[in-house]
């Protein structure tokens, strides 16, 4: 009887810790309350201010939510602010768009302010802007409302090919690709700024000397990602990520297919991907379920998005979305390896007992970290010409390690940080 007895309970602890391994995570909903006015004068009126802007313009949008057909375009002006009256109380949704793909569409400008206002739904990036030297978002909320799907648009924020970037003080919710992203520019601050609900939170991608601090991530698939990619303009270095609270980022991963966003694990803080020069310090990482820090090179993201995908997938694929390719091996100026990532002092703090096993770094923990989890996770791939790949400021007292030697089958995995010493 005892024994029976023991069996019973054995095979129910079994399913419990099985129920806890493979449950995902739902997809959640943002639904604030809106009222929406489809006023074809009033529409008119703000495309009238969009198109006929001209050097130091303030366009002022009036208080109330607005229904707009159209993409806002502006187009080569100088020191020209956009402003309403707070997020919420200006909202521009183009859940109806039948004219372009972005909400607001900004090129080749020079110091260009939008402030106080909501833009939500636009069939592919909310707010998207190219070729400018001075810009500036601050208390603005970029939005897909309803349940995250990858029918999302792309981006909610969206600078390439810019200058001197400050994003403050902003929401970025529901996008299918990045919330807050920033690609091959120069000079960026991202500060102080909401980011759930998205697949990635935030996203510096190919860019120089860029400081993500103050921010609030959680609810995405992945809270804050720090990549190189191939075959773009320039690579990234110098990127600093201090000061934010990056927590219970467990989302399924819902990328549209083909998306290199599509291969982040449900479950991390922060990736660094193929990229150098980046310094993590007095962050505050709690329950992502499958490790805090990732550090990954292009090589094994690619290998895995090749196993993990059909290649019909990529296609599917639209606008400014970044694909999984081979680029790596024909750009003979991209490094895939991670670079002089370095990791000071930040708290990780971790109440769950199995990673997600949505992913393959989740499955690789489970079986070899069983009951564990990884604060900083590394995939054992490196450039071996590097100064250095990886090194900690402190030793590993406070945070749990493992290098994981993917290249050799994992014979050489490590927990021993000793050798990564700053120092």
């Amino acid at each position: 009887m005892k024994k029976i007895m023991f069996l019973l309970i054995f095979l129910l602890v079994g399913l419990v810790i099985l129920f806890l391994v493979l449950k995902s995570e739902p997809f959640p909903t943002y639904s604030p309350e809106r009222n929406y006015t489809a006023d074809k004068g009033t529409e008119q009126t703000i495309l009238s201010q969009f198109l006929l802007a001209k050097d130091s313009t303030v366009i002022e949008l009036p208080k109330g939510q607005f229904s707009i057909s159209q993409a806002l375009p502006l187009d080569g002006v100088s020191h020209v602010t956009i402003k309403g009256h707070g997020m919420g109380a200006t909202v521009l949704n183009f859940a109806g768009q039948t004219k372009g793909a972005e909400g607001l569409r900004i090129t080749n400008g020079n110091n260009i302010t939008i402030q106080d206002l909501t833009v939500e739904n636009a069939k592919g990036d909310n707010i998207k802007v190219m070729d400018t030297n001075g810009i500036t978002f601050r208390n603005v909320e970029s939005s897909w409302t309803g349940k995250v799907s990858e029918d999302n648009g792309a981006y909610a924020f969206y600078p390439v090919l810019c200058r001197n970037v400050v994003i403050d003080q902003c929401k970025a919710i529901g996008s299918s690709d990045a919330g807050i992203y920033v690609g091959q520019s120069v000079d960026v601050v991202i500060s102080n700024n909401e980011a759930l609900y998205n697949v990635a939170g935030i996203e510096s991608e190919n860019s120089i000397n860029v400081k993500i601090f103050g921010n609030k991530v959680y609810e995405n698939t992945g809270g804050i990602l720090v990549f190189d990619l191939p075959g773009l303009t320039q690579y990234g270095k110098n990127i600093e990520v201090y000061n934010n609270t990056v927590y219970e980022n467990n989302t399924s991963n819902f990328a549209k297919a083909g998306a290199i966003v599509g291969q982040v694990p449900s479950g991390t803080g922060s990736l660094v991907l193929g990229t150098e020069d980046v310094y993590f310090h007095d962050n505050s990482f709690t329950d992502n379920k499958t490790t805090s820090i990732a550090i990954a090179s292009y090589e094994l993201i690619y290998e895995l998005g090749k196993r993990n995908s059909r290649p019909e997938e990529a296609p599917g694929v639209v606008g400014s979305v970044r694909t999984i390719n081979d680029e790596y091996n024909s750009d003979a100026n991209y490094n895939p390896y991670p670079r002089q990532i370095k990791i000071g002092e930040n708290r990780f703090e971790n109440s769950y007992l199995f990673p997600t096993i949505n992913n393959d770094f989740g499955k690789i923990l489970l079986f070899k970290k069983p009951f564990q989890t990884v604060d900083v996770l590394w995939d054992g791939l490196e450039d071996e010409d590097a100064d250095y790949t990886l090194c900690f400021e402190t030793g590993g007292e406070s945070f749990s390690f493992y290098g994981l030697d993917v290249i050799n089958d994992f014979k050489n995995a490590t927990s021993d940080v000793s050798e990564y010493n700053c120092n």
